[in-house]
């Protein structure tokens, strides 16, 4: 009997230990998820990206201004060189969840391991292993440069959809608050997230004028520009805004079509650009595996060092001049 007791009286506890255990692991999960979420993670995006103004204004300074980095002493440093802010708002239309700090130690991590490599490893001099360092360096800027184009690029695409809902929640009677809403509700992003924090901006007490001049300043395009400056004009001055934003819109598409066929008609130049510039890397990869000997003195003799040194100095001249040659604005 007393067994029997003590065997229950054990299964009991065992029981409340593992409901216990079960409790609290449910306790930090709640307490995980309420901070580090993704719904905490989207709140948290959508304030770090609220302060992409250039207004000093009391009422902007209502909104939170966004970290230039997680270290306090970085931050510290950070706020005070003048390029730092330039930085940040390219991250920012990158849509990449950087900080300067971690795109500054990037490119100082990239400019060490090109420095090592041409010095430590290829033994050349200091020089040029400066010289590559800085070329390195700017690998992650580059990133940023190109993940911000694509970007806007794709921004550029969307606005005319995005003219085109305003314009019927116009005509729907709704008001233009709510239809630049009806953007962040609806379309897919960027635009969405971007026009999201305008309606965040309105309903935190900016006015519609400084929250559309806060857009522009974080999208740097023409057409969206011409978008804030007739809605402005609009209201200082009335006038149709649904037949001013149906114009506007019908001319994005218009501008679009027209780019779309120079693309078109340059792309036989684009593509001789790429074949000459891959073309000399092509033929001294087939050299190398059929004569390596032959190929040997341009890395081995003093000579043929000094040949790429310039080769490669030269084509990257040539690079850039084809790429100018070959991009027409529209």
């Amino acid at each position: 009997m007393l067994k029997n007791i003590e065997g229950n009286a054990f299964l009991i506890v065992a029981v409340l230990v593992f409901v216990a255990v079960l409790l609290l692991l449910e306790g930090l999960y709640l307490l995980w998820r309420n901070y580090k979420g993704p719904e905490a993670k989207k709140i948290e995006k959508r304030l770090r990206t609220l302060s992409a103004s250039v207004d000093t204004s009391a009422q902007a300074q209502l909104l939170k201004q966004r970290m230039l980095s997680d270290v306090p002493f970085l931050e510290r440093l950070l706020l005070n060189i003048p390029r730092a802010h330039s930085l940040d708002r390219l991250i920012l239309q990158a849509g990449l969840e950087w900080t300067v700090s971690t795109l500054l130690l990037c490119g100082a991590g990239f400019g060490l391991a090109g420095f090592l490599l041409i010095v430590g490893f290829l033994h050349e001099t200091p020089l040029l292993g400066m010289g590559v360092a800085g070329l390195f360096a700017c690998v992650p800027l580059l990133y940023v440069l190109f993940q911000r184009s694509r970007r806007l690029a794709r921004l550029e695409q969307q606005l005319p959809e995005a003219l085109d809902l305003v314009v019927r929640a116009l005509r729907a009677g709704h008001s233009f608050p709510t239809g630049l809403q009806m953007i962040g509700d609806e379309m897919a992003e960027p635009i969405a997230n971007e026009f999201r924090i305008v309606a965040d901006e309105v309903n935190f007490g900016v006015s519609l004028q400084q929250a559309l001049t806060n857009l522009s300043e974080r999208i740097p395009l023409t057409d969206l520009r011409y978008f804030v400056v007739a809605v402005l004009i609009q209201r200082d001055s009335g006038g149709n805004l649904t037949e001013v934003l149906s114009n506007l819109s019908r001319l994005i598409r218009e501008r679009l079509k027209l780019l779309m066929k120079v693309r078109v008609l340059s792309s036989e130049g684009r593509l001789s650009a790429w074949i000459l510039v891959a073309m000399p890397f092509g033929l001294a990869a087939l050299m190398n595996v059929f004569n390596p000997q032959f190929m040997s003195l341009l890395w081995k003799d003093p000579i043929g060092i000094t040949i790429i040194k310039y080769m490669l100095s030269l084509m990257a001249v040539g690079v850039l001049i084809m790429r100018k040659i070959v991009r027409i604005r529209v």
